[in-house]
């Protein structure tokens, strides 16, 4: 299955908190929650190349599937990890501490993404999750 196209997100369930816990300011929440952004995949092989666009700000990450590679997180961090295919039709990105699954069905893209943060000395966490869904429009 090839993912390349450009989506135009629909909708989204929890991406405030989720952002809050990404530790992104108040200012910034603000102006992405409402977004209505755009997203390109360019896939050429096992090489994919993802372009977002929120509001004139624009994060692009690449990778190929199966190797390290060092991506940009929702704050502008940059941190090392895999992106694997799963079942021909699921992206799962495996950072420190996130999980990202972004599946295609068809012109359907949906992203579930979640955080798991620990209490000091392990005492206790909590996941934080966030969902979106995309249509493809080219």
């Amino acid at each position: 299955m090839n993912f390349s196209g450009k989506y135009q997100l629909q909708s989204q369930e929890n991406f405030e908190a989720f952002l809050k816990a990404a530790g992104l300011p108040d200012d910034i929440i603000q102006k992405r929650k409402d977004t209505r952004g755009m997203s390109e995949i360019v896939q050429n092989g096992n090489h994919f190349k993802f372009i977002v666009n929120n509001d004139n700000q624009i994060q692009v990450n690449e990778f190929t599937l199966g190797e390290e590679c060092e991506l940009t997180t929702p704050t502008g961090g940059k941190v090392k990890g895999v992106v694997n295919l799963e079942g021909g039709n699921k992206l799962v990105t495996i950072l420190k501490a996130m999980k990202s699954v972004t599946e295609l069905n068809g012109d359907i893209l949906t992203t579930v993404s979640d955080q798991v943060f620990l209490f000091l000395l392990g005492c206790g966490g909590w996941i934080q999750k966030a969902f979106g869904e995309h249509t493809r429009c080219q």
